[in-house]
């Protein structure tokens, strides 16, 4: 029998690719998604990856009763990947609530209701944003965590808090935060990638973008940081070497691995480059010269945030092994694929 896994956020980006790895291991999916930033047509791309489509929920996690309704339904899964809330620096920054609600609001009804089923097993989409600005680097699971510049970062420290805290008095629950640095890229066969709503908020689709015709052009937050070039630097990751370190932690805690209740890793590269690093990568790669300009600092950015991902390679046995060339032009051809799909 084929273990069924909750992914909450299942039709975004990195929820997406986790939906194909988990597939591709043999595990059983059903997607909970209201699709507010994302397309149920990947559904159907996620099927001409894989050969499965996967049970989709169209659903409002901040709606308890429209949670537990679906939940009540699916007695028997196994564990549950949560990637579902809003994401966005700027917005959160300019919008605070909108955040706090959303993000906080919808875990704790996921986690109400599987509660009320039975034992939990959860892995929960975090950040390197809630090491705040770091101290020391490269950033370990050792690094204090610090109040976040941005309200979305505070939303995934209080959420890890809240984990942490449910963690020490349920016995029988088992949680791991993955804390992720920056998600670049996109799935080798160009049916899946970050395709976000509106104006994007991350620096690759804005460059893709660009590049593509899309934007008129790009904006470079700052170049005064204390950084070598000035602007800040940031540890990317591939987003199938991402999917593939959530279905190490599932198996970990399937097979009861776990040391404590709650487990926090760190997922990266260990390398950082800056904005202007990446914009150079990306001329290189895809042959066009980008349109850009230096701008003001945006808030809710810190200078430099890169990983230490030992403790993952340790214990989950997972490592990143795709270089920055491969992940910029994936999320190129993704761009192209994409735009030639839908104009």
């Amino acid at each position: 029998m084929k273990k069924k896994v909750l992914v909450t956020g299942g039709c975004g980006y990195i929820g997406s690719h986790t939906v194909v790895a988990l597939i591709q291991n043999n595990f059983e999916v059903i997607i909970i998604d209201d699709l507010s930033n994302s397309n149920a047509q990947t559904l159907n791309n996620i099927k001409k990856i894989t050969g499965v489509k996967p049970t989709f929920c169209e659903c409002d996690l901040k709606d308890i009763h429209h949670v537990k309704n679906v939940l009540k339904y699916n007695k028997d899964i196994e564990a549950t990947i949560h990637f579902a809330a809003y994401k966005a620096v700027g917005e959160s920054v300019a919008q605070p609530l909108l955040y706090y609600q959303n993000n906080l609001v919808s875990l704790i009804n996921i986690l109400i209701s599987q509660l009320e089923l039975g034992n939990i097993n959860f892995i929960f989409s975090s950040s390197a944003t809630v090491y705040g600005n770091p101290k020391k680097l490269p950033i370990t699971e050792e690094n204090q965590t610090e109040r976040p510049f941005s309200p979305y970062g505070n939303t995934k420290k209080i959420a890890e808090e809240i984990l942490e805290d449910l963690s020490k008095v349920n016995a029988e629950s088992n949680m791991i935060s993955l804390r992720y640095f920056n998600p670049i890229g996109a799935h080798e066969s160009g049916l899946i990638g970050e395709l976000p709503t509106g104006i994007p908020n991350n620096l690759m689709p804005y460059i893709t973008q660009t590049a593509i015709g899309l934007r008129e052009k790009l904006s470079v937050y700052g170049n005064d940081y204390p950084t070598p070039d000035g602007t800040p630097i940031r540890d990317y990751i591939h987003v199938v070497d991402l999917a593939k370190a959530h279905v190490k932690a599932l198996k970990r805690q399937l097979q009861q691995k776990q040391e404590k209740n709650f487990e926090t890793f760190n997922l990266g590269t260990g390398n950082g480059y800056s904005v202007l690093e990446i914009i150079k990568t990306f001329e290189k790669v895809s042959n066009k010269k980008l349109n850009y300009e230096i701008v003001g600092r945006r808030n809710g950015d810190v200078p430099s945030l890169y990983a230490n991902a030992k403790l993952a390679e340790q214990k989950l046995l997972w490592k990143a092994n795709k270089s920055l060339e491969e992940m910029i032009t994936s999320s190129w051809l993704w761009e192209q694929k994409a735009r030639h799909q839908t104009l």
